[in-house]
């Protein structure tokens, strides 16, 4: 019977040709970039041959973890003014399985309440315009967005005069719903708690 890679060993494959399709050591060769071979002649195909090349690895991986039921979660823990939890995300590089998303659904509630409670007393910014912007909102637009999505993720930037906690509230798939990709059916919003008077930078 022949090895199953676990989810660590996945990220670790992926990285590794991730790095190879970057130094071009990998490329689609058949790809070009409008499909007219005059044009393409006047056109460097080499960046889109090898971001095709590391898709295509990736759609292979994900397919491989169905397979075989390797999940894409890894877990992850947070220390905010000095209280910690632990919860699971999917890895950026992986895709969730139905298994993975029931888990992930399962800490939704502890993840918004943990977001909650470290995010006391700061000002409240949602994330607009993909991101490019933020609107100041209550903790009430974040209760009606909680109940509106699925699962949940945090990020933590914190710097000697300067913390900044996003929640990511999300539906759909986690591969798909933070790049916009799967919008309908995936998608996530991002809510940027900061100390009063400071604004978000991410």
């Amino acid at each position: 019977m022949s090895k199953v890679y676990t989810t660590e060993e996945l990220i670790q494959i992926l990285a590794s040709e991730r790095q190879a399709c970057l130094k071009g050591e990998r490329l689609k060769l058949d790809i070009s970039v409008s499909g007219s071979p005059l044009l393409d002649q006047f056109i460097q195909a080499e960046g889109l041959q090898k971001f095709t090349a590391y898709q295509d690895f990736k759609a292979a991986i994900h397919q491989y973890q169905c397979d075989n039921q390797v999940s894409g979660i890894t877990w992850r823990e947070v220390t905010v003014k000095g209280k910690k939890l632990r919860y699971p995300e999917v890895d950026p590089q992986l895709m969730a399985l139905p298994s993975d998303l029931e888990k992930l659904k399962a800490a939704k509630n502890p993840i918004c309440q943990y977001w909650q409670e470290v995010t006391e007393g700061m000002d409240l910014y949602l994330s607009i315009k993909h991101g490019k912007q933020h609107q100041k909102i209550d903790k009430a637009d974040c209760s009606r967005i909680a109940q509106r999505t699925e699962w949940a993720g945090l990020l933590v930037y914190e710097k000697s005069n300067f913390l900044e906690i996003v929640i990511q509230l999300g539906w759909g798939k986690p591969e798909e719903a933070c790049y916009k990709r799967g919008f309908p059916a995936s998608g996530s919003e991002y809510i940027h708690a900061v100390k009063p008077g400071q604004h978000p930078i991410t």
